[in-house]
């Protein structure tokens, strides 16, 4: 990193959602050294900063199925990926219950996702 210090410096800056930039506060965007025009008479080095919005985040793996059981969420390269959600054993737990739940739930699931043949 090269690092350099501007002395007196006009520096016009376009934020988003401030008049003011807020001490402390660090902002992205883009910093421009302005060229000097005939119409404005540039003694010093004139500076102009456009703040910049990131990008909303996309969520990294989206779930295309929510159950009682199972979340089922697709990955970036299109594969589809069955989760278990935590599993409550208490009295009336029935294992076999639990695994026909499953297996309707992830029956549901994917014949909404996956074409027939």
């Amino acid at each position: 990193m090269k690092v350099n210090t501007e002395l007196c410096v006009d520096l016009k800056t376009k934020l988003q959602n401030e008049v003011l930039m807020k001490a402390g506060k660090d902002y992205l965007g883009i910093l421009r050294k302005d060229i000097p025009s005939e119409d404005i008479d540039y003694e010093e080095c004139h500076y102009t900063f456009i703040e910049t919005i990131p990008p909303a985040a996309e969520k990294r793996n989206p779930r295309v199925f929510d159950g009682t059981y199972i979340t089922l969420t697709r990955r970036d390269d299109g594969t589809l990926r069955p989760n278990f959600k935590p599993m409550k054993v208490d009295d009336g737990f029935s294992i076999e219950g639990y695994a026909r739940g499953v297996a309707d739930e992830l029956r549901r699931a994917l014949s909404g996702l996956i074409e027939k043949k």
